[in-house]
């Protein structure tokens, strides 16, 4: 019958219990969700559930508890004592549980700062002026000694460093103690002791080990406050470093590094920090690979400013060599079949090692640590790690231990003096202003890595002529103070007709003498008294103009195109 309620069959549904006041259970988190932490006492909290509370089938449920730590008097016989509501205690957490509730230090983020920088880059192809001012932020954190760290890259060229601490409203002027371009780092200080108060300096942990956990704390795109990005180290060997165009130890990552996170440190999940980021990698197949300057490194240019009182750099070895795994390679060197090594291919002719080693000479092992026919050493369990690694842990001038195996089966002992190296061509100017000479329109200047990207844009490895790019990879200085010497450009004049078209091209001479190097060439021309001024330059061609002529039109030259001098301030010295 219509409006008479029948009864279904099957069991009677059970109604669900009323909630209890003093157990919040839609509202207070899991046990596992609590984060810990025994020194600086932090609790996470998840948001709170919807999902009603149904009692279940079986065996009853332990009913979550809100939990916060007892005093530090409390004295429980197995684990922490956790305290219930009303202040009733809880059960005991096992040894078991302890690894669920392991503590976590909260890092020191008070000593990460915000870097603010003003830049006037120097303009290659127009050395005698500089760029317009620029202002960007990185990051950086604070170290003991009243320093702070950041990267090289993040004040390139810097007319004002500015500091400014988290949660603070106030910029303080920085001052730049070193700067090391080959490892991207960058040490300030802040003059007065406001900026200091407050901070604890970050304490620096050992090399982490794969799959540990790293959080990245900094200043990147995307908003004003400090972010926090974690992940694990994914990577752990020697990678090239773009800033510095060297190849150093760093650490792989997969947490997410953007543009400010640049200089901001990398903690341990212990609260120390074990590097700085510094670059990341972008590709449209990669996504989440950053890179981290490790703390052997970051010890190494701290000691070496210590040391010295300035960054003295890296050392090398100063030399090209070839793996040796090929069987009858290792059988034409001479080599038992115990022996393993590299073989020397070619020798800076500027570097200490060109007084003992020779071509072709087989180094067995570096400072006592033998090396595989593939140029690796032994690192940490499980790992091996190029032999360079071992250069880059010395500084410039200390000594090493190389054994050598020579053609005739003659073992060798050395003990080399270790250096830094010069390129013929360059990465970097060391924030020194470029060198140019003018002379009847003709403007010279040397090449390095910064002219190369200044003329043919960031892919100049692509676009820049072919026999520069060779001496930039592949030739070394014949002498410590050699460098390539190019037209750049020539600026129009009557005088120089018909050399309107010479670009980027080398000198090789100047009236019948070999140009070694700009200030050489300039010194030649100046005191020249001959009738004409010959410029031999590659691809045999010939540059001639008469002498009075063109010393004469240089002046009105300069006039007219608003350059202040017709050479660079360190060619007048």
């Amino acid at each position: 019958m219509a409006g008479v309620n029948k009864r279904k069959r099957g069991r009677k549904a059970k109604s669900d219990p009323p909630s209890t006041a003093d157990i919040p259970t839609s509202t207070s988190p899991h046990i596992d969700d609590v984060v810990f932490s025994v020194s600086n006492v932090e609790l996470i909290d998840p948001p709170p559930s919807s999902t009603p509370h149904r009692p279940r089938r079986g065996r009853p449920r332990k009913i979550p508890i809100p939990i916060s730590i007892l005093p530090e008097n409390s004295n429980p016989e197995n684990g922490k004592i956790i305290k219930g509501v009303n202040g009733v205690a809880a059960s005991l957490i096992s040894s078991e549980d302890t690894t669920m509730l392991n503590a976590r230090v909260v890092p020191e983020m008070d000593a990460v700062v915000k870097v603010f920088s003003v830049h006037t880059e120097p303009n290659y192809s127009l050395p005698w002026q500089r760029k317009r001012q620029y202002s960007s932020s990185s990051s950086g954190f604070v170290i003991k000694g009243r320093r702070v760290l950041t990267n090289a890259h993040s004040i390139e060229h810097y007319t004002q460093v500015k500091l400014k601490k988290r949660g603070s409203d106030t910029k303080y002027v920085a001052t730049v103690l070193a700067i090391g371009t080959e490892c991207d780092i960058a040490l300030l200080t802040v003059d007065g002791d406001e900026f200091w108060e407050g901070v604890s300096p970050v304490e620096f942990g050992d090399l982490p080990v794969l799959q540990d956990a790293v959080t990245v704390v900094g200043y990147p795109i995307g908003g004003d406050t400090i972010s926090v990005t974690s992940g694990v180290v994914s990577r752990i060997e020697i990678l090239s470093y773009v800033h510095g165009s060297t190849e150093l130890l760093g650490l792989q990552i997969d947490a997410a590094i953007n543009s400010g996170n640049s200089g901001g440190p990398a903690f341990s999940d212990k609260g120390n920090c074990v590097g700085i980021a510094f670059q990341s990698l972008k590709h449209e197949d990669v996504e989440n690979i950053g890179y981290v300057i490790p703390t052997p490194v970051i010890v190494h240019f701290i000691r070496d400013y210590e040391k010295n009182g300035a960054y003295a750099g890296f050392p090398i070895l100063g030399v090209e060599w070839q793996k040796m795994e090929n069987p009858d390679l290792r059988l034409s060197m001479g080599m038992k079949p115990d022996q393993k090594g590299v073989r020397i291919r070619r020798i800076d002719p500027t570097a200490p090692e060109s007084m003992m080693l020779m071509p072709s000479d087989v180094i067995l092992s570096f400072d006592g640590v033998d090396i595989a026919n593939d140029g690796t050493v032994p690192f940490r369990h499980g790992e091996r790690i190029g032999f360079s690694y071992l250069v880059s842990q010395k500084y410039s001038g200390d000594s090493a231990a190389v054994k050598v195996l020579r053609r005739n089966s003659e073992i060798l002992n050395f003990n080399l003096k270790l250096a830094t190296q010069m390129r013929l061509i360059p990465a970097h100017n060391k924030g020194k202003p470029p060198s140019y000479y003018i002379i009847a329109g003709f403007v010279f200047t040397t090449v390095s890595v910064p002219y190369l990207r200044s003329e043919y844009g960031k892919d100049y490895e692509y676009e820049a002529p072919v026999k520069l790019l060779d001496k930039l990879l592949h030739e070394f200085r014949q002498s410590p103070d050699e460098q390539i010497v190019v037209v750049s450009q020539v600026l129009v004049a009557d005088i120089n007709i018909g050399y309107e078209e010479i670009v980027n091209t080398q000198v090789l001479a100047f009236n019948g003498a070999t140009v070694k190097n700009l200030k050489s060439l300039a010194s030649m021309v100046e005191k020249c008294n001959d009738e004409f001024l010959k410029f031999d330059l590659e691809y045999q061609q010939v540059v001639v103009l008469q002498t009075k002529t063109a010393k004469s039109a240089t002046s009105d030259i300069l006039t007219t195109h608003c350059i202040p001098f017709a050479m660079s301030e360190d060619l007048r010295m």
